[in-house]
């Protein structure tokens, strides 16, 4: 089977997977656990494994740029996934409920290379940083390659909030079996963000 098969079939059963569990972008209410996920290590309570990565913003981006701030990571699967990036922009579009929830910044982490990322956040209109993790090292240290349908090649869709300190509050692994889940409605997202801040 030729590589532009295998991308052909990849990307049609992501459109299978993004149809049948639910990727809607419209907006309305949600109640926290309605789309299940896993929560793994380094988890809630642990401190967050630094990391500096080149940015589509320029130069290059460290946790610790963020320290004082609360900052919700978010490891996607990548160009060949349009709904993480629908995602993204659907989390741009409701920036001021991120806030309102307590959140300053979002990262998003791909192992796609830097180029490719930035004609792509430019394509989109993205602002936030998204950064290029080539070699799979900050994605292994958070283990958010192991909740994807890529055999660990690829982030699945993992959304991590490290808090001022550099303390994870609260981690979100959802892209893992059996659903693969690769778009959640901002709404969820936002409940299942909430719900774990009050746990």
């Amino acid at each position: 089977m030729t590589a532009a098969v295998v991308g052909i079939v990849a990307v049609a059963g992501l459109a299978v997977v993004y149809v049948t569990s639910g990727g809607s972008r419209a907006g309305g209410t949600a109640e926290a656990g309605e789309y299940a996920f896993a929560v793994g290590d380094p988890g809630p309570g642990e401190q967050a494994p630094a990391f500096e990565l080149p940015s589509t913003t320029g130069g290059t981006v460290a946790l610790d740029d963020y320290r004082g701030e609360t900052v919700l990571l978010y490891f996607q699967e990548g160009l060949m996934c349009q709904p993480c990036w629908d995602q993204l922009t659907d989390i741009e579009a409701r920036w001021a409920d991120f806030q309102a929830a307590g959140v300053d910044r979002i990262v998003s982490v791909t192992t796609d290379p830097l180029d490719a990322l930035e004609q792509k956040v430019e394509l989109e209109g993205i602002s936030s940083p998204v950064l290029s993790d080539r070699d799979l090292a900050v994605s292994r240290q958070y283990d958010t390659n192991s909740y994807g349908m890529m055999g660990g090649s690829h982030n699945g869709h993992s959304f991590i909030l490290v808090g001022p300190d550099g303390q994870i509050e609260w981690r979100a692994d959802y892209g893992g079996e059996p659903d693969y889940t690769m778009y959640l409605p901002v709404e969820n997202l936002l409940a299942d963000l909430r719900a774990g801040q009050d746990s």
